[in-house]
């Protein structure tokens, strides 16, 4: 996913992508690649980031784009088969946000 607060932060400041390469004593074609979201940003780069561009971090930290899940398919009746999920954060955030939902709901028409 591509860091689009980083990336934002980096032009306010008038910073170049050469620029903040230096700082984190990398080339700018990685540089680049971790604003694209297509490498990681480890913790460490992110602290660098914030230090450097002289803001708090939760100002430009953007988490990954998915998380894997691995979920135990007993639907062929075959328990020893497991398949793994690629579900954007966003997408899995909102669901879990709707359960939740859904849960409280029947939680007060039990009440009833």
């Amino acid at each position: 996913m591509e860091k689009i607060k980083l990336t934002e932060a980096r032009k306010r400041k008038g910073f170049s992508q050469s620029h903040i390469a230096e700082q984190l004593c990398m080339d700018v074609s990685n540089y680049n690649r971790r604003e694209k979201g297509q490498a990681k940003i480890t913790a460490k780069e992110w602290q660098k980031l914030a230090e450097i561009l002289e803001v708090p971090l939760e100002d430009i930290y953007e988490s990954e784009e998915s998380q894997i899940f691995i979920f135990n398919d007993q639907s062929s009746g075959n328990g020893n088969i497991v398949n793994n999920y690629n579900i954007p954060f966003s997408i899995w955030e909102t669901q879990k946000k709707y359960i939740e939902k859904l849960e409280e709901e029947l939680q007060q028409l039990r009440k009833r």
